[in-house]
């Protein structure tokens, strides 16, 4: 009994490997996020399985892992294979290579195509280091709150985003990573129309605002400089009022201070306002 876990191509078939290609033809189980796009994957690399294809997505998957453990105790050979990319990376098959490792099972990964990997390489962002942060929550207030907890992370940030979200999303990480963040809006990688976006949040806001957005979407935001989050609010009172001295208005200090330290103006605005109401 063994458990293998493979990544499958973003879109272009030519990226399979041999070893997924030989792990479907000896696959007894093959649990696949979506059994149509599955058969149209092997359709496209020229494969033949034998093995029973079952369903196994996030609104199955709890049922769906005890069924594949019961398989796996009696000796059957089981794939996971996603739409796209590796399983488990924000698809199905955590809970599964957990328990099966709990229970002593062989389990193995097959390597493969990673849309995580292959944004930060083609967004011209710093990757010697950068973290994975998964889909953005839906609601406004929620992916707010998540921003604001990453506003002082200095590595480079890898999200997934939905197309109809994008905008918003982006939005939203402009009002608190501040409109001079650089990033990029990775789309279709792999496939036809792919197509990479780089610019500022301001800039990349205004393309998500004027396109039509469709596809697979992967959003590359740069980190924050290091040390931001020493930055304290006297500091920033401070700067600013450095460019007022030298002859600034207040208005285009602030923003300069923003764009100086990689955050949103409101920050600054806000730690103004506060020194105003300390020192009255």
């Amino acid at each position: 009994m063994a458990l293998i876990l493979a990544a499958t191509p973003l879109g272009n078939p030519a990226d399979v490997s041999s070893r997924l290609k030989s792990a479907i033809r000896d696959a007894s189980i093959i649990a696949a996020e979506d059994s149509r796009r599955f058969h149209r994957l092997c359709s496209d690399i020229d494969v033949v399985f034998t093995g029973k294809v079952i369903s196994f997505f996030e609104g199955n998957e709890d049922a769906r892992t005890q069924e594949l453990l019961e398989h796996l105790a009696t000796g059957a050979l089981v794939l996971v294979v996603s739409d796209a990319g590796m399983p488990t990376i924000s698809d199905p098959g955590f809970r599964l290579m957990r328990e099966a490792i709990a229970r002593n099972i062989e389990v193995s990964v097959i390597p493969g195509p990673s849309a995580v990997t292959m944004a930060v390489a083609l967004s011209g962002l710093p990757t010697d280091r950068f973290t994975f942060e998964g889909f953005p929550s839906r609601s406004a207030g929620a992916r707010l709150a998540t921003f604001e907890k990453l506003r002082h992370e200095e590595r480079t940030m890898v999200f997934f985003e939905a197309p109809h979200r994008l905008a918003d999303s982006i939005s939203d990480a402009q009002s608190v990573f501040g409109e001079n963040r650089r990033g990029a809006i990775c789309r279709e990688m792999t496939k036809h129309y792919e197509e990479t976006i780089r610019g500022t949040l301001s800039e990349l806001s205004q393309w998500a605002d004027t396109h039509e957005v469709l596809g697979e979407i992967t959003l590359v935001i740069q980190g924050a400089l290091t040390d931001s989050a020493e930055l304290t609010a006297a500091e920033m009172v401070a700067r600013v009022r450095e460019f007022e001295e030298a002859g600034m208005d207040r208005k285009n200090a602030i923003a300069s201070v923003a764009t100086e330290f990689s955050i949103a103006k409101r920050l600054v605005y806000a730690a103004v306002v506060d020194a105003n109401k300390m020192s009255k």
